[in-house]
């Protein structure tokens, strides 16, 4: 493939490494994801043990066309790839310390191919995204309560090491087969390069990121993000589709209150909850996850369903 300097960057894409391919000690087996900052493969040890091989190669400033190793960078965008390149190690160096049942471990960080590889222990399931697309508007209060509630005591680890995942979706999200939840894919080292990059080529995901994300101010940032994205998270649990994204909820708010949406058939407790984590302004969320976690596990059920008035009429008539 021949990479014409001319082209909109937000139009390349990166071929994976072939099956086969041996990157330091491990051997590629395929692709499972590429979300454009980076590419993650099923890959085995030496040992057969499968793991997951996460590959730093933002398609906005590099390009490895079909045969190569290495990624090409432009000399304009080399300074922005080599300060994201040394935050996705330090980030692996971090989350390295962290051990944590709802949070991925990293095994292993390293150099290899101009580039820089995570590799983080493979979890069987499926992730959230997929629980979604497959029972959208069934999910039970009880399940989103424990989900969350899970969630939040893994990202509370991750708090207390001064680390913010800054890119929690659905599609973050991995349910175990025994539906116990895990935090993948930060996306830390990739806010680092959206403060260099145009608007249109920032690599943030519409409807979950932070308005504060968009501000390209890495101060204003802090726990307060994460339960942003918390709460939207939860609100497509109910809704089955991503919000709106923040920035254009700045400028003109469409986004029906969940409080307002699905009245009847979740508590008013877990309702308020989500709205709180959505609200723009940051100082008006919950400002710790230890907060929020708090409310999750506050099993409120001040407003019945339809299903459980009906079963309380029954059960009247039976006495």
């Amino acid at each position: 493939m021949y990479w014409n300097p001319g082209l909109m960057l937000s139009q390349q894409f990166n071929l994976p490494l072939p099956s086969g391919t041996i990157v330091g000690t491990y051997r590629i087996e395929r692709p499972l994801s590429d979300g454009g900052f980076s590419i993650v493969y099923l890959a085995y040890s030496e040992m057969g043990v499968p793991v997951a091989l996460k590959e730093y190669l933002p398609a906005s400033l590099a390009l490895r066309s079909d045969g190569s190793l290495e990624p090409t960078v432009s000399e304009e965008h080399r300074p922005a790839f080599d300060h994201g390149l040394r935050c996705f190690f330090e980030e692996g160096q971090n989350l390295s310390r962290l051990n944590h049942p709802n949070v991925v471990r990293v095994l292993d960080f390293f150099r290899a191919n101009g580039t820089v590889y995570l590799v983080m222990t493979y979890e069987r399931g499926r992730t959230l995204q997929e629980h979604i697309g497959k029972h959208s508007g069934t999910l039970s209060e009880s399940f989103i309560r424990s989900t969350f509630s899970h969630l939040s005591s893994g990202l509370r680890e991750v708090h207390a090491q001064k680390l913010l995942h800054l890119d929690i979706k659905p599609a973050n999200i991995y349910l175990r087969s025994s539906g116990e939840p895990v935090l993948l894919d930060f996306g830390a080292a990739r806010q680092t390069i959206d403060r260099d990059l145009p608007q249109s080529l920032a690599m943030r995901t519409p409807g979950f990121a932070a308005p504060e994300q968009y501000a390209g101010d890495a101060d204003v940032l802090g726990p307060w993000t994460d339960i942003y994205a918390i709460g939207a998270t939860m609100y497509a649990c109910l809704s089955g589709t991503k919000l709106p994204a923040a920035e254009e909820r700045l400028k003109r708010d469409e986004l029906c209150p969940a409080a307002s949406n699905w009245k009847g058939k979740y508590s008013h407790h877990l309702l308020r909850v989500i709205d709180s984590c959505l609200a723009l302004d940051p100082l008006l969320r919950p400002q710790s996850i230890f907060a929020l976690q708090r409310e999750l596990a506050n099993e409120v059920t001040d407003t019945p369903t339809q299903g459980g008035i009906a079963n309380r009429i029954r059960s009247f008539f039976k006495k």
